[in-house]
C-alpha cells in the first residue's frame, strides 16, 4: 500500500501531523557527589504500585516518571516538566537524580544494588529472574521510552481514503507493522544524533564481561547495553506472528513472561501482550532515547519534534526488502552505529542523505513548512558528527570526566527545582494556590487534569472517583449556593447577623449619586467603602478618622470599578486576622500587615516600593506567595492621609503604610499566628462557616485584644468578611511564622484514603 498517496490526499492533509504522546522516564537517584543513594524510595510518594506518576524501576534507586497521554509534545512536556519538579523536591535534598543513561558508580558487591521494594511479590520475583538472568548491573541503565500514537481522526482518513483492507483494526495493525519494521530499519538515525552514553563508570562491566572499547555512541543501544539473549527472535511481518513468536518462547521458558521481551520498538494494544490480538495496536513504545544530560528532562522538545517527523516518515517511504531482513539489516546497522566513535563520521552518510532529502520531500509535498528547520538542524547534526549529543558529550569527557559531567548537570537540575520552590514547572502561569494543589496531586498519586487554566479548573480522579476543583479549594464538598452567598456581603452579613454574630451596620448603594448623599452620616465616623461582592482587597478604602467630601467620593467611584454595588459600613477597630476554616477546623490564622515601606532617609516613597518589590517571594497575579506593591490611586489617596507624595523621602524608620486594608493580594506582609490564638476565637471562626453551610471558608475577624476571651455575643470581635475562594498560598509561605501546607488538608478532605 501506497502511504505515500494517502497522505496527500485532501481529506487526509490536515490530520498528519495529528498525534498523542507520552512518556516514561527513568534515572538513577544518587548523591550530590554521584554515589548511588542508599536510601528508600520516598514514603512520601505513598504506595508505588499505584502511583500514575512516579514509580521505581528495576531498583530502589531507580526512579521512572511517567506522563498522562497528550496531544502534543509541548502538553506532554510541560507535565514531565512538573512530575520531575515534584519528584526532585520531595527526595532527600541531599539527593539528586543522575543525568546519564549509564549509571553512576556501582557498588563491588552486587547485594549492595537494591531491587525495588514493591508490595506485590510477583513484581519482586521478576526482578529477581532479571538480576539472575542478565544480571544487576545492566538492569541500571536508565533512558526514556517513548509511547506514540497515532491520532484517531488521522487513521480514520487514511483507512477511508483507501480500498485494501475492509476492517479498522487490521488497517491499523497493518500500519503499525509497517512503521515497527521502518523505525527498526531507521533507528541508526536515531541512534547516531541521540545517542548518549559514551563510556560507563566503574562497576557497569565485571570482569568475567567482554570489555568495550570507549568511548562509542551508545554503549545502551548496543549489545553491551541491557538486551535479550541472542536465541530470542520475533517476527514484525505482522501482528499474528509477532505474538506468536512472543507467546512461543515463554511457553518454552525463553522469556519469563511476555514483558521480558526488550526491543527497540513494542506493540501496545491493552494491558497485557495477550490483549493485542482482541484490542489490536493502539500505539507503539519507542524504547531507544537515551537520556540527554544537557536537557533539564533528559529530553529536549526538539527532540522530540524531530521523532515525531521521522515517525511520519516511516509511514510515507516504502520498505525495500521482505520483512525480516529488513528488520535484521536496521540491527546490524544500528550495531555499527552505536559503537562509533562520537566524532567519527557516520558510515551511512549516503544513505542518511537520502532520508533527509525524502523526508524534505515529505515536508514540501504535505505543505509542513514549519517542520523545515527542525529538519535542517538535524541535517547538519548528520554531517557534523561533534554536535549530536554524544558528541558533545564527549568534547566533555574528554577533559574532564563522565562522572564529573553527570554530577554538575544533575546538581543544576537539582537546585533549579528548588529556585522556586513554591512554584511548579510547566504550570507557573496559574495562580500559585492551585500550583501548589496539583503539586500535592502529583506528590500523593492522584491524577489531575488541567480543565481549564485561565479558570484554574482541575479534574482529580483516584480509584475510580472523580472530584472536580477550582482555584484549588472550591470543592463539591460546598453547594453552589454558599459562594454566591459570601460573594454577596449584604447577604453574608444579614445570614451571619441572624445566627447571633457581630457584624459591621452600615448601608448598601447600587448608584454613585445616592452614595455621595451619605456623606453626612459617615463624615465624622471611621467608615469603610467597599465592593459589594469582591475579592482581594480591590476596591476597599478605609476611613478611621472621617474623610474630606472629595477624598469620599473618589474612594465611592473606586469601589464602583469593582462593581454595581457598594457598601458603606462602620469601621470596626482592631487588629484583622485571617482565619482559614476547612471541614470544621481552624487550619491556619494570619496576621496580614497593609502593604507597607519603611524609610531610610535617603530614598522616596516609590524607591523603597521598588527595593522591596525586588525580594524573590513577591510576584504579580497570585503566582508567588505575596504580591508586589503598587502605586495606584487608592495608594495615592493613602499617602495623602499621611501628607506624604510618591516622591517623598521618609525619616528613618518611619512606617509608611500604602493601604489601610491588610490583604495579601494588594501588596500586604502575612504573618502566621495560628498557635497564639485562644480556642475561643476559632469555635467562633468554626460556628460561623457553619452558619454559612461551607467547608472551606476564609473569615475575617476584627479583633481589638486578642488575649481577651470571646464569646459569640460578645463585642470582642467582629466578622468584616466571609471569604468563598480564601487564597492558601500566603499560609503555605507566610512572609513570616510557620507555614500551614492548606492546598494538602484540602486533598486530604476529598480524598482521605490517599493518606492512610
Amino acid at each position: 500500500m501506497k502511504f505515500k498517496e494517502l497522505l496527500q490526499q485532501k481529506s487526509v492533509r490536515p490530520y498528519v501531523m495529528a498525534a498523542r504522546f507520552g512518556l516514561e522516564k527513568e534515572s538513577q537517584r544518587t548523591t550530590l557527589d554521584g554515589q548511588l543513594a542508599t536510601t528508600d524510595h520516598p514514603q512520601i510518594f505513598g504506595n508505588r504500585s499505584y502511583h500514575p506518576y512516579i514509580q521505581t524501576d528495576f531498583s530502589e534507586t531507580q526512579v521512572e516518571l511517567i506522563t498522562p497521554v497528550a496531544d502534543s509534545i509541548h502538553e506532554m512536556l510541560r507535565f514531565l516538566a512538573a512530575i520531575h519538579d515534584v519528584a526532585l523536591r520531595s527526595m532527600n535534598k541531599q539527593e539528586m537524580l543522575w543525568p546519564l543513561s549509564m549509571p553512576p558508580k556501582l557498588p563491588v558487591k552486587d547485594e549492595d544494588i537494591k531491587i525495588a521494594k514493591l508490595e506485590q511479590f510477583d513484581g519482586v520475583l521478576y526482578r529477581r529472574y532479571l538480576a539472575k538472568e542478565y544480571g544487576k548491573r545492566k538492569q541500571m541503565v536508565s533512558g526514556i521510552h517513548f509511547n506514540f500514537e497515532y491520532a484517531e481522526p488521522l487513521i480514520q482518513q487514511l483507512f477511508s481514503a483507501q480500498s485494501t483492507h475492509e476492517s479498522m483494526k487490521e488497517f491499523k495493525n497493518m500500519l503499525y507493522m509497517k512503521v515497527s519494521r521502518n523505525y527498526l530499519r531507521y533507528r541508526w538515525l536515531i541512534t547516531y544524533l541521540f545517542g548518549a552514553s559514551p563510556i560507563s563508570e566503574d562497576g557497569y562491566f565485571t570482569e568475567n564481561q567482554e570489555q568495550l572499547k570507549l568511548p562509542v555512541r551508545s554503549i545502551r543501544n548496543s549489545s553491551f547495553g541491557y538486551k535479550n539473549h541472542e536465541e530470542v527472535k520475533v517476527s514484525y511481518e505482522s501482528l499474528e506472528q509477532y505474538t506468536k513468536d512472543i507467546h512461543h518462547m515463554v511457553e518454552k521458558g525463553i522469556l519469563f513472561e511476555e514483558k521480558e521481551f526488550y526491543s527497540a520498538v513494542r506493540l501496545r494494544g491493552g494491558k497485557q501482550m495477550a490483549d493485542l490480538p482482541k484490542t489490536g495496536v493502539r500505539y507503539i513504545e519507542l524504547r531507544n532515547l537515551d537520556l540527554n544530560p544537557f536537557a533539564p528532562l533528559g529530553i529536549e522538545e526538539g527532540t522530540l519534534e524531530f521523532i515525531h517527523l521521522f515517525m511520519l516518515f516511516l509511514l510515507w517511504t516504502d520498505e525495500k526488502e521482505a520483512p525480516n531482513d529488513w528488520v535484521a539489516t536496521g540491527e546490524f546497522l544500528n550495531e555499527q552505529v552505536a559503537l562509533g566513535h562520537p566524532f567519527a563520521q557516520v558510515k551511512l552518510m549516503a544513505e542518511g542523505e537520502r532520508m533527509f532529502a525524502e523526508m524534505d520531500e515529505m515536508l514540501e509535498a504535505l505543505g509542513l513548512f514549519n517542520m523545515k528547520k527542525t529538519l535542517e538542524l538535524h541535517h547538519s547534526q548528520l554531517r557534523t558528527p561533534d554536535l549530536t549529543v554524544a558528541g558533545k558529550m564527549w568534547t566533555i569527557i574528554e577533559s574532564n570526566s563522565n562522572e564529573e559531567l553527570g554530577i554538575i548537570f544533575g546538581k543544576e537540575y537539582q537546585a533549579m527545582a528548588f529556585e522556586r520552590p513554591y512554584q511548579l514547572a510547566g504550570y507557573r502561569n496559574l495562580e500559585l494556590s492551585t500550583q501548589l494543589f496539583m503539586f500535592d496531586c502529583i506528590q500523593k498519586g492522584v491524577e489531575v487534569e488541567v480543565l481549564d487554566e485561565q479558570e484554574q479548573f482541575l479534574k482529580l480522579t483516584h480509584a475510580g472517583r472523580v472530584e472536580y476543583v477550582k482555584n484549588a479549594n472550591m470543592t463539591s464538598k460546598d453547594s453552589y449556593i454558599v459562594p454566591l452567598m459570601m460573594e454577596n456581603k449584604t447577604v453574608t452579613k444579614k445570614v451571619l447577623a441572624a445566627a447571633g454574630f457581630n457584624v459591621p451596620q452600615g448601608d448598601e448603594f447600587s448608584t454613585l449619586e445616592h452614595a455621595e448623599q451619605a456623606y453626612v452620616k459617615y463624615a465624622e465616623k471611621a467608615f469603610v467603602i467597599k465592593p459589594k461582592s469582591t475579592n482581594y482587597g480591590l476596591g476597599i478604602s478605609i476611613f478611621k478618622e472621617g474623610a474630606s467630601l472629595a477624598d469620599f467620593t473618589e474612594a465611592l467611584q473606586l469601589a464602583f470599578k469593582e462593581d454595581t454595588a457598594v457598601l458603606i459600613e462602620e469601621y470596626l477597630p482592631g487588629t484583622e486576622y485571617r482565619f482559614f476554616v476547612l471541614d470544621d477546623q481552624v487550619r491556619a490564622i494570619m496576621l496580614r500587615t497593609p502593604a507597607n515601606v519603611v524609610g531610610d532617609g535617603i530614598h522616596s516613597v516609590e524607591a523603597l516600593v521598588a527595593e522591596k518589590n525586588l525580594d524573590p517571594l513577591r510576584g504579580t497575579d497570585h503566582r508567588a506567595p505575596l504580591e508586589r506593591i503598587q502605586l495606584g490611586d487608592v495608594e495615592r489617596l493613602m499617602l495623602k492621609e499621611q501628607d506624604l507624595l510618591t516622591t517623598s523621602i521618609p525619616e528613618k524608620g518611619q512606617i509608611v503604610y500604602l493601604r489601610e486594608n491588610s490583604n495579601v493580594s494588594t501588596g500586604g506582609d502575612s504573618i502566621d499566628v495560628t498557635d497564639d490564638f485562644d480556642e475561643s476565637y476559632k469555635q467562633i471562626a468554626i460556628e460561623a462557616v457553619k452558619a454559612l453551610g461551607a467547608k472551606v471558608c476564609g473569615v475575617d475577624l476584627i479583633i481589638p485584644d486578642k488575649t481577651i476571651k470571646a464569646s459569640k455575643d460578645s463585642t470582642a470581635y467582629g466578622i468584616i468578611e466571609a471569604n468563598f475562594n480564601p487564597a492558601m498560598h500566603m499560609h503555605v509561605y507566610p512572609y513570616s511564622g510557620k507555614g500551614r501546607h492548606l492546598t494538602l488538608d484540602v486533598l486530604r478532605m476529598l480524598y482521605p484514603e490517599v493518606f492512610i
